[in-house]
C-alpha cells in the first residue's frame, strides 16, 4: 500500500505540515477563533488548486460556516494550515465516489467532524494532548491518522489502521502529502485486495457513517474478499471494534514505525497540515 505514497515521493513532491493544535499548547488554554482564522495567508487556494486537478473523482461537501466555524475552535487548528483550511471550507471532501470520507466540518452526507469524532476516542475534552488525530476512513473499515505520538516517532505524519492486519501502518507522509494522494494516485493498487469486483456499484450511495464489514474477517490469513460476505455497519462501531480487537491480535507485535526524519524549513511550513 505504501508503492503509491513513494511514487509522489519519486515525483519531487515535498509538502511538509505547519498546525496550531491544542497540544502544542503547554498551558492547555484554548486559542481563540480570531487567532486561528488566517485572512492573510490561508491554505485553501493552495488545497484548491489540487482539488481542481485532480485525478480522481473528489467532491466537496458544503460547508456551514457556523459550524465550521465552531469545528475550527474545537479542533485548534489554524486555516493557514492545510488541515484547518478543510475544516474551515469544507463539510468534508468525497474520493473516489465516497470510497475514502476526509472530515471536515461536517454536512448532510457527511455528517461527522474533526472535533466531534476524535472526542470520546483519541481525547476526553477539547484542548487535551492526543495521541493521534482522526482525520479520514473508507468503506472498508480502514482509518487514516495524524500520529502524534501515540503511533510512532514520526509526529505529524499519517498513519493507516489497515482492515486486513488491524495495524497501524506508517505513511511516510504528511497530511498535505496524504491530500495529494487521494487526489491523484492509483487508489486500486493502495487497495489491492481490499476491493471486491462490483465495489463501484455500492459506494456512491453510502452513508457517511456507514461502512462494511466481512465475513470471513478481512485480517483472517487467506481471506478472499470477493468470496466474503458483508453487511453495513456503523463507522463508530466498526472503530471502537477494530481498536479492541487490533489490541487483542497485535499485542506481541507493537506498531510498525516509520523513524525517517524529514527537515522542514520556514519555506515547507506552508503546506504542511
Amino acid at each position: 500500500m505504501k508503492s503509491a505514497f513513494k511514487t509522489l515521493f519519486f515525483l519531487g513532491l515535498t509538502l511538509f505540515s505547519s498546525e496550531i493544535f491544542a497540544q502544542d499548547n503547554k498551558d492547555n488554554k484554548l486559542i481563540s477563533l480570531e487567532a486561528l482564522i488566517n485572512k492573510t495567508d490561508p491554505a485553501w487556494p493552495l488545497v484548491k488548486k489540487w482539488i481542481d486537478s485532480a485525478k480522481n473523482k473528489v467532491e466537496v461537501l458544503p460547508v456551514d460556516s457556523a459550524k465550521a466555524k465552531e469545528v475550527l475552535y474545537n479542533a485548534q487548528m489554524t486555516t493557514y494550515a492545510t488541515l484547518g483550511s478543510v475544516i474551515y471550507n469544507t463539510g468534508g471532501i468525497m474520493v473516489d465516489n465516497g470510497w475514502i470520507r476526509i472530515l471536515g466540518s461536517g454536512s448532510e452526507r457527511l455528517s461527522r467532524n474533526v472535533a466531534e469524532w476524535n472526542k470520546g476516542k483519541t481525547i476526553k475534552e477539547y484542548g487535551d494532548n492526543i495521541p493521534y488525530l482522526l482525520i479520514a476512513d473508507d468503506a472498508v473499515g480502514g482509518f487514516f491518522a495524524i500520529n502524534y505520538g501515540g503511533l510512532g516517532k514520526d509526529i505529524k505524519n499519517v498513519y493507516y489502521l489497515e482492515p486486513n492486519s488491524l495495524t497501524w501502518q506508517p505513511l511516510g507522509a504528511g497530511y498535505g502529502e496524504f491530500l495529494v494522494f487521494c487526489f491523484d494516485s492509483d487508489l486500486s493498487k493502495f487497495y489491492k485486495g481490499l476491493r471486491w469486483s462490483s465495489w463501484n456499484q455500492f459506494i456512491a450511495n453510502l452513508d457517511g457513517t456507514k461502512t462494511y464489514s466481512f465475513r470471513p474477517y478481512l485480517w483472517e490469513e487467506g481471506t478472499d474478499i470477493d468470496k466474503c460476505t458483508r453487511k453495513l455497519v456503523g463507522i463508530e462501531e466498526m472503530y471502537r471494534f477494530n481498536i479492541m480487537k487490533s489490541k487483542e491480535l497485535n499485542a506481541d507485535k507493537g506498531i510498525k514505525k516509520d523513524d525517517t526524519q524529514k527537515k522542514e524549513t520556514k519555506e515547507d511550513t506552508k503546506n504542511e497540515q
